[in-house]
């Protein structure tokens, strides 16, 4: 028998994600992909451990789905990530033409929806937000509290 999981249990698995990202002392931001009610993959941002700046938890979420899936567009499925996306990933999540965008907390300084929002997407994209955006703004306030 299938269980349906909700919005809520899939940031809930994002937010470990970005458990993870805290604990390795990246900026705590963590994405999970679901397809057909199950997560493809899972990632959290590793710009410090790989030094590079494009590895965020969206993309390399993306690339684990895109490799799970065999294909470079994910029109099935959804991206749950804790932390509005920036315009970068907004814009792989476009190229990738990802059927739900699910995001926690906004980012008032470097978030998409600053810099053209949901026209940013593919137009097909279903935009979510404020899902659990309490507790993944708290995960983000504790890290960046421990850096000034």
């Amino acid at each position: 028998m299938l269980s349906v999981h909700s919005d809520t249990y899939f940031m809930q698995q994002a937010l470990a994600e970005a458990q993870k990202a805290y604990e390795a002392g990246e900026i705590p931001v963590g994405a999970v992909v679901v397809c057909e009610n199950r997560i493809i993959a899972r990632a959290h941002n590793q710009t410090e451990q790989l030094t590079d700046v494009t590895a965020h938890a969206e993309i390399l979420a993306l690339t684990a789905a895109s490799g799970h899936l065999g294909s470079k567009y994910l029109p099935d499925c959804t991206l749950f990530v804790t932390l509005e996306p920036c315009v970068m990933c907004a814009g792989a999540l476009a190229w990738a033409q990802v059927g739900r965008v699910v995001y926690g907390a906004s980012d008032e300084k470097r978030g998409f929806m600053l810099f053209g929002g949901k026209n940013l997407l593919h137009p097909k994209t279903k935009l979510e937000m404020g899902v659990l955006e309490n507790d993944c703004g708290l995960l983000l306030k504790a890290f960046f509290r421990t850096k000034r």
